[in-house]
């Protein structure tokens, strides 16, 4: 039906995440359609971003320099200190702009079905950050999967006895949610965390 290289336009915008192939269609057509002021602008960033994108030295973020622009601005807090497994949860965090403290991006979690254990994520590196001093508190804002909970619990006893408190995210009945739609999951997580209502 396509030309070969809109087929390979079109299958390799389907792997991008939360395209598939009809919606992977449809952007090589806007594509197409629009080849002045759409295609070839993002041709030559997506050039630009190639060449010049790395992650950060010290935390793992996505930047243009060598130490990202949190890492770099003094404003941050230094003594907390929050993990997350990759990038787009640390943007997340920062949308939200309920944390002013540092980050560290592990690469991922830990997966025995999937071979990856702590050598191939960044918790050496972690650790060295925490031991270096300035750290008081480790928030562990890792997802709440059954991966993600293997690896809060690993690096909550690596981080054991370094003199720093370690936090994790609180889970549950989220603002605006209605119990009746909630799963079974996130109902025991909820009722396991409570806490004391205000008086």
């Amino acid at each position: 039906m396509f030309g070969t290289e809109i087929e390979r336009l079109i299958q390799l915008l389907s792997r991008l995440p939360g395209l598939g192939p009809r919606s992977g269609r449809r952007a090589a057509l806007a594509l197409l359609k629009r080849k002045e002021t759409l295609l070839l602008p993002l041709l030559e960033q997506l050039g630009r971003v190639a060449e010049s994108i790395r992650s950060c030295r010290i935390c793992g973020n996505l930047d243009s320099a060598e130490t990202c622009a949190i890492c770099r601005d003094p404003a941050r807090e230094n003594h907390s200190l929050c993990v997350v497994e990759d990038v787009a949860d640390l943007w997340a965090i920062e949308r939200s702009g309920a944390f002013k403290g540092r980050y560290h991006v592990l690469g991922g979690t830990l997966s025995a079905l999937d071979g990856v254990g702590p050598d191939e994520l960044s918790i050496g590196q972690l650790v060295a950050r925490v031991k270096a001093g300035g750290v008081e508190e480790v928030i562990l804002a890792l997802n709440a999967t059954v991966d993600g909970q293997t690896t809060a619990h690993y690096l909550s006893e690596r981080l054991q006895g370094l003199g720093i408190g370690v936090s994790r995210l609180a889970h549950g009945v989220p603002i605006g949610g209605e119990l009746d739609y909630l799963d079974d999951g996130t109902l025991a997580t909820a009722l396991k965390a409570r806490r004391p209502a205000a008086g």
